[in-house]
């Protein structure tokens, strides 16, 4: 018999928090609400509920998908930008929360210091989602798994190549692909590894779900055989001051023409967006066929709408 599995009231920190069939249900409702979505049938699941929206920093697709989504599951967004909110200056974040909860049914938080949206769900009574942290994007890597099955039909067995820094994207890619079974595999400049503790869930995940986790300094050795080749941009948001220098050091780390030849012919090209063409990804790798970077984007739509709904909503499937 399948178990019902029921996420009412989980916040979405970090996806170490939650167990492979928990996640697996987050994939399937969010197959499920992008079948709804193509076929126009309503799925008003969280009609009058209101969601709100903390943007520390700005970003484009983190609003629009998050904003689109409340709205077609029958809620509201309401965007909050650090302007208006006395965030850690003239209120504390515990504060914050507290009030927030007496107003809303679910908090979007994306910040610069994971910290804050561990303090936001600590005080909150209210769910609340990580739209990005330092340390952590779930919602990304939700949408980047449901897009790999769209692609791949499986998950599992999959030999899925992160190249170049290790940050909140690669840390996120890597928790879920071991949860899921996948082959996950990270290449990085020396200095630039996903932090210790993640690394050490990826092996103890891995070790659970029959998949396995590889860090390499090599970008050729890695892609070897690749189904899956995922990058980022080299500085991410407020690292300009080191973005030359991070240039040099990554330059060997390019996903061009000559580094895919190494993986499988049909393999697929992931980014999260926005992309620094010429840097990170060269144009004949982001606009070439085995590109899904535009279904990926899409899929943010549909991973934090049925994020959303089995929290807020407390639908069950």
């Amino acid at each position: 018999m399948h178990m019902v599995v029921s996420l009412a009231g989980r916040d979405i920190l970090c996806l170490q928090d939650f167990t492979r069939e928990e996640i697996e249900t987050i994939l399937k409702t969010a197959e499920m609400m992008k079948i709804w979505n193509k076929i126009g049938k309503p799925h008003r699941v969280l009609e009058g509920k209101t969601l709100a929206m903390i943007f520390q920093k700005p970003s484009t697709r983190t609003r629009i998908s998050f904003e689109v989504g409340i709205y077609q599951l029958g809620g509201y967004g309401l965007y909050l930008n650090a302007q208006d909110l006395q965030l850690r200056r003239g209120e504390t974040i515990a504060d914050t929360a507290r009030v927030l909860s007496r107003y809303v049914d679910g908090i979007m938080a994306r910040v610069f210091d994971h910290q804050d949206v561990v303090d936001l769900a600590k005080y909150a009574s209210v769910p609340v989602i990580n739209g990005l942290s330092d340390f952590a994007h779930p919602c990304q890597a939700l949408a980047d798994y449901m897009t790999i099955k769209e692609k791949k039909g499986r998950i599992e067995g999959l030999k899925v190549v992160y190249v170049g820094d290790g940050n909140n994207v690669a840390h996120s890619l890597m928790i879920a692909g071991t949860k899921l079974g996948a082959n996950v595999v990270v290449a990085t400049p020396e200095g630039y590894e996903p932090d210790p503790k993640v690394i050490k869930w990826a092996e103890e995940n891995a070790a659970e779900s029959g998949g396995s986790f590889e860090l390499l300094h090599d970008p050729i050795k890695a892609v070897k055989g690749a189904d899956v080749i995922y990058t980022d941009v080299w500085a991410s948001m407020g690292q300009e001051a080191e973005a030359e220098q991070r240039r040099k050091i990554f330059m060997p780390f390019q996903v061009n023409k000559e580094l895919v030849k190494h993986a499988k012919k049909d393999y697929i090209f992931m980014h999260c967006l926005p992309a620094h063409r010429g840097e990170e990804v060269t144009d004949d790798v982001i606009d070439s066929p085995n590109s899904v970077v535009w279904d990926q984007a899409e899929n943010r739509l549909h991973a934090q709408k049925a994020a959303m709904a089995l929290i807020m909503g407390g639908i069950k499937v």
